[in-house]
């Protein structure tokens, strides 16, 4: 044996093993291919049949809960407020406004450190 025969030799192996290999990584990837859009096309399902649905329930669940909410405090006032110590304490003032009003202040429910606004 002559080393180009060895090397020629050698050469087909490799060539014939990266055939294979090649081959078994075309249909792994086609597999996976066909795999990934199975599941997107699940997860798709899933959102516009599961999640949109129970984003729409819970939406009319919250909002039929805050209507019963607002006419109790409409029929029987809203709770007297007491100054107590540990509530609303402020160490240093808001960034925003006048320094003494949350960023979702509410002035029907939200009282500041003296009180309701408009009582």
């Amino acid at each position: 044996l002559t080393f180009a025969t060895v090397a020629k030799m050698a050469f087909l192996r490799s060539t014939a093993v990266f055939r294979r290999y090649a081959s078994t990584f075309a249909e792994h990837y086609r597999a996976e291919e066909i795999q990934s859009r199975k599941t997107a096309a699940l997860w798709k399902k899933i959102s516009i049949f599961v999640a949109a649905p129970a984003l729409v329930l819970t939406t009319y669940s919250t909002y039929s809960k805050e209507k019963e909410h607002w006419a109790h405090i409409e029929e029987h006032g809203r709770p007297p407020f007491i100054a107590y110590s540990h509530l609303r304490i402020r160490t240093k003032p808001f960034p925003w406004g006048d320094g003494n009003h949350s960023l979702i202040h509410n002035k029907r429910t939200n009282p500041l450190p003296e009180g309701y606004e408009d009582e």
